[in-house]
């Protein structure tokens, strides 16, 4: 599958993600709500893996890193995106998110020794700057303390979902395969968070409504079977900096969709912050122009030429 083919389906399926969560807000608790959500997604991944006789088990000595996977992408992160959605608009959940970019090219230098470049540098400003004009009326109103500790989840969430890429990029390294990752992640996800709910005694309430359940499915098969193997695919292919641009552009697919099903209005600082966010990706994605190599006769006498 193309790059490009996995970029685009990646930024759709995130972005319509948003309007599945908030579905969900409701009578059943965050950490069983994220429960139902990869404890889905793992049995429907494994049982595909399973009838293809692909599903393996990773050798011992990479079970620590797939747990490292698991608690980073499938189960700490969003935790901390459920509630801090609690606390702020998913607006500027989304901003913060797009800091996945900046997390990543830090990480990937920590961990990878990968050199920070100027194009990721200024990719990541363009677009962090494209959000903060898209979502500026959420970053400026009500800041208390709530808005501080939701944001404070929000980035300690996107921090997790940078640190599971990590773990995620070394798997691949070592030749474990995106969807066997993700099967043995999303399961030891599930595991935890039934820890986490036993530990925590959070009552376990069954899907509410029709609506509560098809946003479960949706999120299940769709945002994280098919959402995170897109995903980490390009995190493998193309580099944990390159692919977290992703984030940044997800947020555009939901804002048009509350446009569409919400009543969102558009404002001309909006506009602005599309066009950057969008021209941050034709900046981390374009190739550098190729230096023409000199003629074959510029080393000639002027007389020969």
């Amino acid at each position: 599958m193309a790059n490009a083919t996995l970029f685009i389906a990646t930024v759709l399926i995130w972005g319509t993600t948003w309007i599945a969560i908030a579905m969900q807000v409701g009578p059943v608790p965050v950490l069983v709500s994220v429960f139902y959500r990869f404890a889905v997604a793992a049995v429907i991944l494994a049982a595909i893996l399973a009838v293809m006789r692909q599903l393996k088990l990773p050798a011992l000595r990479d079970q620590p890193f797939i747990l490292a996977q698991a608690l980073c992408l499938f189960s700490l992160n969003f935790i901390c995106f459920y509630n801090a959605a609690a606390s702020i608009p998913s607006g500027l959940i989304s901003v913060i998110f797009s800091l996945a970019t900046i997390y990543n090219a830090v990480n990937a230098r920590l961990f990878f020794g990968d050199r920070i470049t100027g194009r990721t540098l200024l990719a990541a400003a363009l677009g962090a700057t494209g959000l903060l004009l898209l979502f500026g009326q959420d970053v400026v109103v009500d800041f208390d303390m709530g808005t501080l500790k939701g944001i404070g989840l929000a980035a300690l969430g996107t921090l997790f979902f940078s640190l599971g890429n990590m773990a995620s990029r070394r798997n691949s390294a070592v030749g474990i395969s995106p969807l066997t990752a993700n099967a043995w992640g999303m399961t030891y996800g599930a595991i935890v968070l039934l820890f986490l709910i036993a530990v925590t005694q959070t009552p376990i309430v069954a899907p509410p409504d029709i609506t509560y359940l098809a946003a479960m499915l949706y999120l299940a098969a769709i945002g994280s079977v098919i959402g995170f193997t897109t995903y980490l695919m390009l995190v493998s292919r193309i580099g944990s900096s390159r692919a977290a641009y992703a984030t940044v552009l997800f947020p555009i697919v939901a804002l048009s969709l509350s446009t569409v099903f919400e009543g969102y209005h558009w404002s001309g600082l909006g506009l602005i912050g599309l066009a950057l966010t969008l021209l941050g990706n034709v900046v981390i994605f374009a190739r550098p122009l190729a230096r023409r190599p000199p003629r074959s006769d510029a080393r000639l006498p002027a007389e020969v030429r």
